[in-house]
C-alpha cells in the first residue's frame, strides 16, 4: 500500500496501517541498501523520492495543508521503526519537518498557504539553520546579520552543520535583525529562506556516523530575502519561533534513541544464541544474561518514556521536561546499548562486517544534536524547581 498526503490519517487503524506500511518499506527499500549507502556515505536519493510517495515531508503537517496530520505518538514509533534499520533517514525527515513545523505553528496565512503544500509534497525540501560555527548550544551568540533594505532584508554571515544543508533548497534561517538588542533574544528573528544569489553551500562535513545524509555548512553574503518571508511579520521573535518546534525535536531524538537501540538489542540477543564458548551459546553465560537484561530493561524504559512525552505533546501541554526526560534517557540508553552489543559481539563487533558496528557509530550524535544532554539536565532541574514550588 502507497500512502499520500492525500490520505491523511485519522485513527488508530489508519496510524497502524501507515506504521505496517513504513516498517514493511524499511525492509525492502532500506535494509538491503543501508551497508553500501553507508560505507561510501551516499546520498539516498532513490529513498528521497520513495519518501515523497509515502507522505513523509508531511507527516505532522496539517491535512489543510496536504499533510497527513499524524500525532507525535504515531510519529515518534514511526521514528522508531526507520532508525532499527537506518537511522540517517530519520534526519532527512526530522529537519524538514522543523521547517514545516515552524512556518504552520508561526507564520502568516499567506506564508502557511504559500509554503506548506510544497513542503508536503517534497517539492520544496530543507531545515532548519540555527548552528554557527561559534555558536550551537548557546543560540543566542549566533552573528549572522540580516539588515533591512526597503522591501528586503540584507543577510550575511555563516551556518554551520545544517542537516539537508547540500540536498535541501529551503530552510528557516535564524538571524540577528538588531545585534544590539538586550536581552540578545528581543534582535532575532526567523526567516524563510530559499537557495540563491548571495547563499550557496559550503563544505560538506565529514562525520563519524549518521552517514549518508547531509551535514553542511551555509554561506551567505548579501543575500537579499523579501520581508514578506520573516516568519509571523515581526522582527525579534525568532528564538521563540526556533525553540518552538524543539520540543517535538526532542521526542523524535528519544525515538530514534529507542529504534536504535532496540536495533542493537536485537543483534546482540540473537548472536549470543548462536556464538558458543566453551562448549555452550554465550547467551548460557551469567556475564552476558546480566548484559542482555540491562539493556533490555533501558530500551523498554527508553521507549515508555518517549511514548510519555509524546501523548503530552499530544494532549496540548508543555512538555519540555518530558520530552527532556526522554531525549536525555534515550539517548543515554543507545549509547549504552550499542557498546554493551558491539562488547558482546567480541571482535565481529568491530567488524564492519556486522550492523553493530554501524549502531555503535551513530549513537554519540544522539546526546550531542537536538541540544545537548547537559542542557537537557539544567531543562529538567529547572521545570522540576518552577512545577514544584515550595
Amino acid at each position: 500500500m502507497t500512502v499520500t498526503s492525500a490520505s491523511p490519517m485519522s485513527n488508530a487503524s489508519e496510524d497502524a496501517q501507515l506504521l505496517d506500511t513504513i516498517e514493511r518499506w524499511t525492509m525492502r527499500e532500506l535494509k538491503p541498501i543501508v551497508r553500501e549507502y553507508d560505507h561510501e556515505d551516499r546520498y539516498p536519493a532513490t529513498v528521497v523520492e520513495q519518501m515523497k510517495e509515502l507522505g513523509l515531508f508531511g507527516a505532522t503537517v496539517s491535512e489543510e495543508y496536504g499533510g497527513l496530520g499524524l500525532s507525535a505518538m504515531t510519529y515518534s514509533k514511526m521514528i522508531m521503526i526507520i532508525s532499527s534499520v537506518w537511522m540517517s533517514v530519520t534526519g532527512i525527515i526530522n529537519s524538514h519537518l522543523m521547517l514545516a513545523l515552524a512556518i504552520e505553528k508561526f507564520g502568516t496565512p499567506e506564508q502557511k498557504a504559500k509554503w506548506l503544500p510544497k513542503i508536503v509534497s517534497g517539492e520544496v525540501r530543507g531545515g532548519l539553520a540555527l548552528t554557527e560555527p561559534d555558536a550551537g548550544t548557546d543560540l543566542q551568540g549566533i552573528r549572522m546579520t540580516a539588515r533591512r533594505d526597503g522591501g528586503d532584508y540584507i543577510i550575511n554571515g555563516t551556518k554551520t552543520w545544517i542537516t539537508n544543508g547540500a540536498e535541501g533548497s529551503c530552510f528557516a534561517l535564524l538571524v540577528k535583525t538588531d545585534p544590539q538588542a538586550q536581552p540578545r533574544h528581543k534582535g532575532m528573528s526567523l526567516f524563510i529562506a530559499e537557495k540563491g544569489d548571495g547563499f550557496k553551500v559550503g563544505r560538506k562535513l565529514e562525520k563519524l556516523g549518521y552517514k549518508g545524509i547531509d551535514s553542511a555548512e551555509l554561506l551567505f553574503e548579501d543575500y537579499l530575502v523579501p520581508a514578506e518571508r520573516l516568519i509571523g511579520g515581526r522582527e525579534g521573535l525568532g528564538l521563540q519561533h526556533a525553540l518552538g518546534g524543539l520540543e517535538l525535536g526532542c521526542i523524535n531524538v528519544a525515538a530514534r534513541g529507542v529504534g536504535l537501540a532496540q536495533a542493537a538489542l536485537d543483534q546482540a540477543l540473537a548472536y549470543s544464541q548462536v556464538r558458543k564458548t566453551f562448549g555452550k551459546p554465550i547467551c548460557q553465560h551469567q556475564a552476558i544474561q546480566l548484559k542482555l537484561a540491562d539493556m533490555a530493561t533501558q530500551v523498554r524504559a527508553a521507549r515508555l518514556l518517549t511514548e510519555d512525552a509524546a501523548q503530552t505533546y499530544d494532549r496540548g501541554l508543555r512538555c519540555d521536561l518530558e520530552a527532556g526526560m526522554a531525549k536525555l534517557f534515550a539517548t543515554e540508553a543507545a549509547v549504552h546499548v550499542c557498546l554493551e552489543a558491539m562488547r558482546i559481539h567480541g571482535a565481529y563487533g568491530y567488524s564492519k562486517e556486522f550492523i553493530v558496528e554501524r549502531l555503535y557509530r551513530d549513537a554519540p550524535l544522539l546526546v550531542i544534536g537536538e541540544g545537548t544532554n547537559e542542557l537537557q539536565r539544567i531543562i529538567i532541574a529547572r521545570q522540576l524547581v518552577e512545577r514544584h514550588p515550595v
